[in-house]
């Protein structure tokens, strides 16, 4: 029977950040390491941004026709496809997307 030092650990390995050597009882080779991989641990990603359906405008494939928070043409009896964010025109209160190019009124 052999008998080990008092805090003689057999424990080697790998950074688990960077891949280098340990030396005993390290679990990171430096603080950079033991920073990144307490970030990776907490990083939760942020939820995409989600448009409300009623905030919508979509689309008919068949005849064009756009609807506001609608997904489903009344005419063809087909879903839309959805533009994008949006709202009623002020002017013609035609659904418009927030991605649609405006035109320049000359003065």
């Amino acid at each position: 029977m052999t008998a080990n030092a008092v805090g003689n650990d057999s424990r080697y390995g790998s950074c688990p950040v960077c891949s280098r050597n340990l030396l005993p009882r390290q679990t990171y080779c430096s603080v950079v390491c033991r920073v990144a991989a307490f970030r990776r641990r907490r990083h939760q990603p942020r939820p995409p941004v989600r448009v409300p359906k009623y905030a919508t405008v979509y689309q008919c494939p068949s005849c064009d026709r756009r609807y506001l928070g609608e997904q489903r043409c009344e005419d063809c009896n087909v879903f839309a496809r959805r533009v994008g964010p949006g709202g009623s025109c002020p002017h013609c209160d035609e659904p418009v997307a927030v991605t649609d190019p405006v035109e320049e009124v000359a003065g």
